[in-house]
């Protein structure tokens, strides 16, 4: 048996007491709801959730905006490695298109709802990153291949 958090409840309490974790939700603001069988969500009120997208939408909107002017650009890409510090094993190519992508996914996240594009750009990012870092690793990736190496697989 597994303690919740006081800021979540289990699938099987909101279906024995919806009205209770609904006024519970309500006082928070936002409540987990655990499932054994399947991923958690959140119970949030809709006003809430609302002001969560508009803020998102305003920050998205600086962030493209400074980077259209040079001084802004370069504010935006000298945070880039205070927020992932992993980022320092990119060129500065790599930091600007970094950031361009991120800015561009984040726009997506706001405006369209899009959310697992700033999640893809991030980690691709990442994994760039890892492998530069490497120092085994990295020539190894550079190195010219050969060969077919057959179909690739589409993920679904």
């Amino acid at each position: 048996m597994s303690a919740e958090p006081a800021d979540a409840v289990t699938f099987s309490d909101l279906s024995r007491n919806p009205r209770a974790v609904a006024e519970r939700a309500r006082q928070l603001g936002r409540l987990r709801v655990t499932h054994r069988d399947a991923a958690d969500f959140y119970l949030t009120a809709a006003d809430r959730e609302e002001q969560r997208d508009e803020n998102l939408v305003t920050a998205s909107r600086m962030f493209a905006v400074l980077a259209r002017s040079e001084p802004g650009a370069r504010a935006v890409e000298s945070a880039l490695e205070e927020v992932f510090p992993w980022a320092h094993h990119l060129s500065a190519a790599e930091h600007t298109e970094f950031t361009a992508d991120l800015i561009t996914a984040l726009s997506d996240a706001a405006e369209l709802t899009v959310d697992q594009n700033t999640h893809e750009v991030i980690a691709g990012w990442r994994a760039t990153a890892r492998i530069k870092a490497d120092n085994s690793q990295y020539p190894r990736a550079l190195a010219a291949t050969e060969g077919d190496f057959g179909s690739a697989e589409v993920p679904e």
